[in-house]
């Protein structure tokens, strides 16, 4: 029988539910440790699994005896755990974005590199069959323009210490393009291969009456990839109706639509009359977790679709569209 894998977790609100929640039933796991700078809230998850609460990450990697660690963090607040995880040589998932700081994300990611430590960034979408589907086509029939994003509704203010507290906070989440868009932007890099330059522009001054409130309304961006597509990305937190999440790409014989927050699969091609559909699986958290867990009991990480190395890339791209914005839609070139 495989030994009993202990985990630990960075970070100990929602993320973490939803990590521990996916992993429920699986066997040969057992959840060790939380930690969380209010040691209330590590407290709450350690009596629910029998297992030890921290407030200083790499105590809990000294003290805990962990083979995994979920990182499961605001962008605000990265850093110390990664480097946590690094000096005791525990292999990390970290949410999505990995940084806001490029500046400290490459720093780590060149001591990941050195230290060779296993990895997995949670871009989810990856392991989606619908999204392994359009990406088996496009290795064919190589896309040529893309489109897609999210449109959300004005967020809400209040709840100091949750979500709201830090998202609506640009210099907290980076802004919503870094922040929710970095799955869209991560798919069309899986699906188009590396950007090599962003132009974009922001709307601002149409939400109003919020507390803390400093994100852009709405952002609007173009990307040249290396491969000689373009694309445009949107993302909108003032869409009151109407909004939602997609990706399309599209090809010479091939047109793919991921729809929703599930990336479901409508695949058009040449000369076919009806589209093939690929539906999604119900819990893309459970795939993630799962392949990453596979990769630490097993030591081959063949299995996981987004190392730290692949989330810094995205993490540059959505930060300079960003930055492309503030500058008044001044054209980034990408380095990574």
């Amino acid at each position: 029988m495989p030994r009993t894998l202990r985990l630990g977790f960075i970070g100990s609100g929602g993320m973490t539910v939803t990590h521990t929640t996916a992993m429920a039933g699986f066997k040969n796991i057992q959840f060790a440790a939380f930690c969380d700078v209010k040691k209330a809230k590590a407290a709450v998850f350690a009596e629910k699994y029998a297992a030890e609460a921290f407030t200083d990450p790499g105590k809990m990697l000294a003290q805990a005896e962990l083979d995994a660690v979920w990182i499961n963090l605001p962008p605000f607040a990265h850093g110390e755990a990664e480097m946590a995880c690094l000096e005791h040589q525990v292999p990390f998932l970290i949410e999505k974005p990995i940084n806001k700081d490029l500046r400290q994300a490459a720093k780590i990611a060149a001591a990941v590199e050195k230290a060779g430590l296993l990895t997995c960034v949670g871009y989810l979408n990856r392991y989606q069959p619908s999204v392994e589907a359009a990406r088996k086509l496009l290795l064919q029939d190589p896309g040529i323009y893309a489109n897609g994003g999210w449109l959300g509704a004005p967020p809400r203010s209040g709840d100091p210490e949750g979500i709201w507290g830090w998202w609506i906070q640009k210099d907290k989440s980076g802004g919503q393009f870094v922040e929710q868009v970095t799955h869209t932007i991560d798919l069309a890099r899986y699906l188009l291969g590396d950007a090599e330059s962003v132009t974009a522009y922001a709307a601002r001054g149409f939400v109003k009456g919020i507390k803390n409130y400093t994100n852009d309304d709405a952002l609007a961006a173009s990307v040249k990839f290396k491969s000689g597509a373009v694309a445009n990305f949107f993302a909108s937190c003032s869409a009151g109706a109407g909004g939602g999440v997609y990706l399309h790409v599209y090809a010479l014989n091939t047109g793919i639509r991921l729809i929703g927050w599930s990336h479901d699969a409508e695949i058009w091609q040449a000369g076919k009359k009806r589209p093939k559909r690929v539906a999604s699986k119900p819990n893309a958290f459970a795939l993630e977790d799962a392949a990453f867990l596979k990769a630490v009991r097993t030591g081959d990480p063949a299995g996981i679709k987004t190392t730290y190395a692949d989330g810094l890339k995205t993490l540059e791209l959505t930060l300079a569209a960003t930055q492309s914005a503030e500058k008044n839609g001044k054209t980034m070139a990408l380095k990574y």
